[in-house]
This record gives C-alpha cells, sequence and structure tokens, in this order.
C-alpha cells in the first residue's frame, strides 16, 4: 500500500535550517510529483512546494521562494525539503502528498518550531 513518511522536524531557532525527509513506498516513485504542505495551527493547509517527476522542476510557494529547497532522490523513493533562513511564520506541522491513481496520499505530518 501508498505510504509517505515524513521526518526532520524539529525546534530552530530563527535564522536556522532544517531538512525535512519524505519517504515513499507502495508505488513507482520516480512517476509522481510529491507535494509539501504545511498547517499552522488555526490556518488552513497550504502548500509549500512541489518536485515534479520529470527532470528538476520545481515550484515553491512565494513565502519561500529563495529559501526553501525541494529535491528527490528517485533511488531512495525520498523527496526532501531544505528550509534555510527560516521564521518564526514557518512554525508548522509540515507533511508531504502524493496523488497516485487519482487518490490523496498523506504522511502524518513532522513539526516544525521556529522560535528563540
Amino acid at each position: 500500500q501508498v505510504q509517505l513518511v515524513e521526518s526532520g522536524g524539529g525546534l530552530v531557532q530563527p535564522g536556522g535550517s532544517l531538512r525535512l525527509s519524505c519517504a515513499a513506498s507502495g508505488f513507482t516513485f520516480s512517476s509522481y510529483f510529491i507535494t509539501w504542505y504545511r498547517q499552522a495551527p488555526g490556518k488552513e493547509r497550504e502548500l509549500v512546494a512541489r518536485s515534479f517527476s520529470a527532470g528538476s522542476f520545481s515550484i515553491y510557494a512565494d513565502s519561500v521562494k529563495g529559501r526553501f529547497t525541494i529535491s528527490r532522490d528517485n533511488a531512495k523513493n525520498t523527496v526532501y525539503l531544505q528550509m534555510n533562513s527560516l521564521k518564526p511564520e514557518d512554525t508548522a506541522v509540515y507533511y508531504c502528498k502524493a496523488v497516485v491513481w487519482g487518490k490523496d496520499y498523506w504522511g502524518q505530518g513532522t513539526q516544525v518550531t521556529v522560535s528563540s
């Protein structure tokens, strides 16, 4: 079955960095795009970045452009989100999602807290 497992979250000071990982299984990973979302308390879930299956094409939310980088290792069935210059407003639960055979699959999420 399709599974997505996020890891790498934690507590970091403003200006710091974290790298999140999303390990996937149960589908042909290299054929699908993977999206990172985040949800802060009291707010709707929002798209952060998306990695398309073909080449290195990706898209980002305006709020993270120039600070976050999404990448993928198809040999390891893993997508990464490198987050630099973190701000308190980046605090949220981060989720990865895949749409496989028309169905949404989500990971359990990983908490990122940016605070001094």
